[in-house]
C-alpha cells in the first residue's frame, strides 16, 4: 500500500535521504515502497539541538535517514542516553521505551517518544528556573 503525502507550497521534506521542497503550489503524490520519510515540522536541524534531549532527537533522526553512518550514531546514541539518565532519572521510563524502539529499528516511533521527552526537558528546565 503506497503512503499518500500532501505538502504544502514550497515545504520541505526528506525522502531516503534525499531533500525534497515542493514548488509554489500544493501538490500530493504516492511513495510506493518503504523509504524513511521526514515532513518539514519533524526536522530538526543541527543548529536547533541546543539541549541533550533535542541533541538526542537529531541523532535519531540520523539513524532513520543515514542508514550507512548507523554505527557511529548508534554509539553517539548510547552516550547520550548515560548521561540524560544521569542527570535526570525521571527520563528513564521514555528512555527505556524509546531505547526498545532503537534496537527494533523502528527509528520513526522513537522520533515521536523522543518529542514528549523534549516537552518534559523543557518542563523541567522551567521548574529549575
Amino acid at each position: 500500500m503506497a503512503l499518500k503525502i500532501s505538502l504544502k507550497p514550497n515545504e520541505r521534506m526528506i525522502i531516503g535521504g534525499a531533500v525534497i521542497r515542493n514548488g509554489g503550489k500544493a501538490s500530493e503524490f504516492h511513495v510506493e515502497n518503504k523509504v524513511p520519510i521526514l515532513r518539514e515540522k519533524d526536522i530538526l536541524g543541527e543548529q536547533d539541538a541546543t539541549t541533550p534531549c533535542r541533541n538526542l532527537y537529531l541523532v535519531i533522526q540520523l539513524m532513520y535517514i543515514d542508514e550507512v553512518n548507523l554505527s557511529t550514531y548508534n554509539n553517539t546514541y548510547w552516550e547520550l542516553v548515560k548521561a540524560l539518565v544521569d542527570a535526570a532519572p525521571s527520563m528513564t521510563p521514555t528512555l527505556d521505551s524509546i531505547s526498545e524502539c532503537i534496537v527494533g529499528g523502528n527509528y520513526y516511533q522513537a522520533l515521536k517518544l523522543t518529542r514528549d521527552l523534549i516537552d518534559y526537558e523543557e518542563e523541567l528546565i522551567r521548574h529549575a528556573g
